[in-house]
């Protein structure tokens, strides 16, 4: 365990398991349907590899840059820093996220991917943190609840540090708290 971790909350392997059951209902959910899967970047990207690798259908990828924190607390305001690089008309999105929080950032992404066209959005969330959200959204499909923690690693961070840790941890609040 890193050191500045206070506890670890799910392992590498836990979480692979999840992902291969979010799959199996991702699959018999979109049966027959064209599916393009958008990572939010940067956090979302070892949850949506992991997930991808486990659904057995036809799927595409894309990836928006999308921002409302700054540092441990959320700005309120979305920042698009890269869009979406495909026509969505028509189209059934599922949006891979790491974290579902206040739901500020993916409350305006599925408003944004709904207004260009998109058949249906969909949102996946490794983690739900239901405790602090300040807007009426909710993932169809969700990895793991927990509770108002500060969390890292599996993609997520603190000032761009510890998104490589294999497994998602508790920070340490003295690491934040300076």
């Amino acid at each position: 365990m890193h050191k500045d971790c206070k506890e670890i909350l799910f392992s590498g392997e836990m979480i692979s398991k999840r992902c291969e059951e979010l799959a199996e209902v991702i699959e018999k959910d979109y049966k027959g349907k064209n599916v393009l899967l958008v990572g939010l970047l940067k956090g979302s990207v070892p949850f949506f590899a992991e997930l991808a690798k486990h659904i057995h259908l036809d799927v595409e990828f894309d990836f928006m840059d999308v921002s409302s924190y700054d540092g441990v607390e959320s700005t309120g305001n979305v920042i698009v820093k890269k869009d979406i690089d495909i026509d969505i008309t028509g189209k059934n999105i599922l949006i891979i996220e790491d974290i579902l929080d206040t739901g500020k950032t993916l409350h305006t992404v599925r408003a944004m991917l709904l207004e260009k066209g998109a058949a249906s959005v969909e949102i996946a969330t490794l983690l739900n943190k239901q405790e602090r959200r300040e807007y009426p959204i909710q993932a169809k499909y969700v990895g793991f609840e927990i509770p108002n923690a500060f969390v890292i690693g599996y993609g997520m961070d603190y000032d761009e540090k510890y998104r490589n840790l294999p497994y998602v941890g508790i920070l340490k609040e003295e690491v934040y708290a300076q």
